[in-house]
């Protein structure tokens, strides 16, 4: 056993490990002496006396030295001094085969020598059975997780967790990829569609952001990526065979599946987030069952794949997590602050909404550092971060004024001023609600005004349709922007049906639980630290501490309670907005698996059984919504719209100019590859102008009148659909009565497409008709008439 122990000797837990005194005996002595004579009356005296000669004697001192630690403590045994390592590497040799086939066959040596006696009593183990794992190679498969965790700064059990909480959320993120690619295709029966149908199944906004995509993936084929197959599919009917093709070699298949991938990888991100929230893998459970549950109040993704959205809000998931992170971390690295700007970009880049989404943000981190739970110095970080990011995305976006100029930008400028004049405001208020009332007051007059003049100043009126749309909802205020937004659905208060839905999954009962523990708390906590305030006088007070550690702790839990306030005001508001309220509640979930926060609920093992209570009753309805979700089975088809396309490709120029409503020119633009002068991209100032001119068809205005403008704006054609002349969502809401409100001057006239859908003659000329879309040519010139 000599040799063995030679090659798994290591220093105690201590340090350095100077080699033992010599014993008064000798190294020969008759401790030594006792143990071969034993193992003489065994058989193997003879190879035990070769073992003792001259040559081998320097290596019994070092073979002397204790034990290794248990394997519960490897990580620590990485850790020892390289000195000592070496030393007996260096004193060691490999153990032969004969030698471990005569330490197999000798007996167990009596207790009576000091090495013998400190190996029975560390180890307390006989040799291993044929076939079983040896202790030196089960030491050094333990010492690969040990190795990578020392790297990472973690333990083995950490490190070990964090593997299984890597693996589950690689599961839930390819579960919700293949849930939402599913759901799609058993919608829309997409492999089966010829491209032009694919082109016509993104409609709005998503067509845009496809045709400048499919000028990217035109470079496929440089590189020669044989990556699709196509085949002929016979649609029946009398209709004409069409060619379609699946695979990534595809664009639009390209362009759907990228879509799906990144918002599997969203899923992934939302079980750290709420595995990070709650300190437990089961909250990180909790959020992915509730996302599924409630999938069609948490998400789009899956009918309508190219919305910006879809691009954006999973970078929104990553900043909330680094955001995360930064505040309950004491002192967060440049690293996590550089990675929160990245992440804050790439959530600005693809959608216009973001900023309103993060000044939401920046509202709830300011009103955590007004009630004490984040100090001034990581918030001025954080607003600097913020700052950067802005000015990156305002380069990438080729000078976009929006961002500048918005309520976002003007409240990173005043919450800095407020923080940087913390220090006069404490001389003028008393500590406590005067001081709370005094800095909000001063963010939200400077915000305001800031805003005003940055508009003013720079000329931009680009969001002036935003807070317009936020005026009618508290006032009778309408116009024609602010209709063609109340008007829709999507953009009208929340419907009754979706608090009830919540309830059903109790998705709602449990974040009630979530908030009043955390409201309680804070309460709590915010109260004893007003009465530990009113007790100092303000100029004793350390501020430089202050800076260094938070005056209440907890501060992430409290920024995620007010985000949750914040997404709960937007979509009772609007709401298609409910897209951030649902997903955040799914987050807030995760926290009745908290024992920070539900330690009162008793021991761990009853506490994880009432989540899994919790969970099973979720399940009742929560499967019902996914069987419902399942049973989709369509198939897409727009024939009106492919005869319309088909003609404008084969019968009109290629610089042909055309108008009409924005989702068609949507089609035209991405299909038929002809100009428009208007898109979905609602959020342009220019855009909505010209959109209001040529909207004017649907108006009760002469049609002189409307002619002329569509011949300023350089319009070739115009599509005229009869179903915007009659389709009318609630009373008002008709284009008609729409533009009652912008031009009472004509209410009460027939609406002019009424009477071109008659004859369109003089003023325009109809070149081509089907039971849906009427092309109507822009006469230009008395000749043309």
């Amino acid at each position: 056993m000599v040799t063995s122990a030679c090659s798994t000797a290591a220093a105690p837990e201590g340090g350095e490990h100077p080699l033992p005194p010599p014993r008064k005996e000798g190294r020969g002595g008759p401790t030594s002496k006792a143990a071969l004579l034993n193992a003489s009356r065994n058989g193997v005296i003879n190879q035990a006396l070769v073992s003792f000669s001259s040559r081998v004697q320097p290596l019994l001192i070092i073979c002397f030295l204790p034990p290794p630690p248990p394997v519960r403590s490897v990580h620590r045994f990485l850790a020892m001094k390289s000195m000592v390592v070496k030393t007996r590497r260096q004193g060691c040799r490999e153990p032969s085969a004969s030698d471990r086939e005569r330490s197999s066959q000798a007996p167990a040596a009596p207790a009576s020598g000091k090495a013998a006696g400190r190996r029975a009593g560390r180890e307390g183990k006989t040799a291993p059975a044929p076939g079983s794992l040896a202790p030196g190679r089960g030491r050094l498969l333990l010492s690969v997780p040990a190795r990578i965790g020392s790297r990472l700064g973690l333990t083995v059990p950490a490190f070990l967790k964090m593997g299984s909480a890597l693996v589950l959320a690689a599961v839930a993120g390819i579960l919700h990829w293949y849930h939402i690619s599913n759901l799609f295709e058993n919608d829309r029966h997409f492999s089966h569609l010829s491209t032009l149908e694919k082109e016509m199944a993104f409609r709005t906004e998503m067509v845009v952001l496809a045709s400048w995509y499919r000028i990217y993936t035109g470079t496929m084929d440089f590189f020669g990526f044989p990556t699709k197959i196509c085949w002929t599919v016979n649609r029946g009917e009398g209709l004409n065979p069409v060619e379609s093709c699946e695979g990534l070699g595809d664009p639009a298949y390209f362009y759907v599946t990228f879509v799906f991938v990144l918002n599997g990888v969203m899923m992934s991100l939302f079980f750290i987030y709420g595995t990070y929230l709650s300190g437990s893998r089961l909250g990180g459970v909790v959020t992915v069952l509730c996302f599924f549950f409630n999938h069609g109040e948490s998400t789009r993704v899956m009918w309508t794949p190219p919305l910006r959205e879809s691009f954006s809000y999973p970078f929104l998931v990553l900043q909330m997590l680094l955001l995360t992170h930064i505040l309950r971390t004491p002192k967060p690295g440049k690293k996590s602050f550089v990675a929160l700007g990245v992440s804050n970009v790439l959530f600005m880049l693809p959608w216009q909404f973001a900023q309103f989404v993060l000044l939401t943000q920046i509202a709830s981190l300011f009103a955590s550092y007004i009630m004490g739970y984040l100090v001034s110095s990581k918030l001025q970080s954080l607003l600097l971060t913020h700052m950067v990011s802005l000015l990156a995305c305002f380069v990438l976006m080729f000078g976009n004024s929006m961002l500048l100029t918005s309520f976002y930008a003007s409240s990173l400028v005043s919450i800095w001023g407020v923080v940087a004049l913390k220090k006069e405001i404490s001389q003028y208020c008393k500590p406590g609600i005067a001081t709370w009332v005094a800095e909000g007051l001063g963010w939200f007059i400077s915000t305001v005004i800031l805003k005003s003049l940055a508009s003013a100043v720079l000329g931009a009126a680009d969001d002036a349709h935003i807070s317009s749309l936020i005026k009618s909802k508290f006032t009778s205020y309408k116009d024609f922007d602010t209709m063609m937004y109340t008007c829709a659905a999507e953009f009208d208060f929340m419907e009754k049906e979706t608090p009830l839905r919540y309830i059903k999954t109790l998705l709602f009962p449990v974040n009630l639980l979530v908030f009043a523990v955390i409201t309680g708390n804070t309460v709590k906590q915010v109260w004893k630290f007003l009465g530990q305030q009113k007790t100092e006088r303000p100029e004793t007070m350390n501020l430089q501490s202050a800076d260094q550690t938070a005056q209440i702790p907890n501060g992430e839990m409290v920024y995620h309670l007010l985000q949750l306030i914040a997404f709960t005001v937007l979509a009772i508001l609007i709401m298609r907005l409910k897209l951030f309220l649902t997903p955040h509640m799914c987050i807030m979930a995760s926290l009745i698996c908290s024992r920070q926060l539900f330690s009162w609920a008793g021991q761990k093992y009853r506490h994880q059984l009432l989540v899994f209570g919790i969970l099973s009753i979720m399940a009742v309805q929560g499967v019902a919504n996914l069987q419902s979700q399942w049973s989709i089975m369509g198939e897409f088809s727009n024939l009106p719209q492919e005869e319309l396309l088909e003609w404008i490709k084969a019968n009109s120029r290629s610089n042909a100019v055309f108008a009409g409503a924005m989702p068609t020119m949507a089609s035209v633009k991405l299909s038929a590859m002809r100009p428009v002068v208007n898109h979905p991209h609602y959020e342009d100032a220019g855009l909505r102008q010209r959109t209001k001119l040529v909207y004017a068809m649907y108006s009760r205005k002469p049609a002189e009148e409307v002619r002329a403008n569509l011949v300023k704006l350089g319009v070739d054609y115009f599509i005229l659909e009869d179903s915007w002349c009659t389709r009318r969502s609630r009373p008002g809401c008709s284009m008609p009565e729409i533009w009652d409100v912008e031009d009472p001057r004509n209410a009460g006239k027939i609406p002019l497409c009424t009477l071109l859908g008659r004859d369109s003659r003089p003023h325009f000329i109809t070149v081509f008709q089907n039971n849906i879309y009427k092309v109507l040519k822009v006469s230009k010139t008395t000749k043309d008439r």
